[in-house]
């Protein structure tokens, strides 16, 4: 059994992704709202919608958070660049970019390092901006996985992601018992993709992530309500029947 996480505690942790293609202005607004109404930590949204959230957010704790490279993760590292510079610009706070797999799978690690530093030292040109490294777990073993989370620590990133949610899995208990033990001790770890429920979450949590990415935000959080009132129920029950 997961352990229990309060609302707010699980709130404090979420990025919100509002990130498919056929999500509107409105949407961007209503997802914003919910963000704010529930103290979500951050909005991750598409860069074109940046503008749009941070102004939506100005009064709120709610951050923005801006997708780079996304989903697919092959632009050149100095068009990566330019799309952070640009974000951080219109009040993105945090980048979780999609680093060039293919060519880490092509044996070019240099690459690779390369096009994630090539942000980072973007995001070293504001105060406070993490860098979070999209590995795409799905298509690596368990070696490759070892070693993308090194690359990512050598490049100076915050954070080693999942997944984008494009891909063709979500992340797993076992990619993040790897990731949490690879690099867990001095970089944050981020679960994404597949979070459907307050108990996934919450496993997650329990395995040592600091961060989740999730769509269905108020469902994990209403799921923390319910665990919560179990817990009561079953305390209750307990009291109950010590008399």
């Amino acid at each position: 059994m997961p352990g229990i996480y309060t609302r707010q505690q699980l709130a404090a942790v979420i990025d919100h992704a509002v990130l498919k293609p056929i999500q509107t202005d409105k949407d961007v607004l209503d997802n914003c709202r919910m963000c704010d109404e529930n103290a979500v930590f951050s909005i991750c949204v598409r860069p074109s919608d940046v503008r749009l959230a941070a102004h939506a957010l100005k009064n709120s704790q709610t951050k923005v958070s801006m997708v780079v490279g996304f989903p697919h993760g092959a632009n050149a590292p100095s068009t990566k660049a330019a799309e952070a510079r640009q974000g951080l610009l219109d009040g993105a706070v945090e980048l979780d970019m999609v680093w060039n797999i293919g060519k880490f799978l092509s044996g070019d690690a240099n690459w690779a390092r390369r096009d994630i530093e090539a942000v980072v030292a973007e995001a070293r040109n504001f105060k406070d901006v993490k860098v979070k490294v999209i590995l795409e777990t799905c298509w690596l073993n368990d070696e490759q996985l070892v070693q993308a989370c090194r690359i990512a620590q050598a490049a100076g990133a915050d954070f080693v992601k999942t997944s984008t949610g494009f891909g063709e899995g979500p992340a797993t208990p076992h990619v993040i018992d790897i990731m949490v033990k690879t690099v867990g001790q001095t970089m944050g770890v981020k679960a994404s993709a597949g979070i459907r429920s307050y108990e996934t979450a919450a496993g997650y949590l329990d395995q040592g992530c600091t961060r989740l990415g999730v769509a269905s935000t108020l469902a994990v959080l209403d799921g923390a309500d319910a665990a919560a009132k179990g817990q009561q129920g079953k305390g209750d029950a307990a009291k109950g029947g010590s008399y």
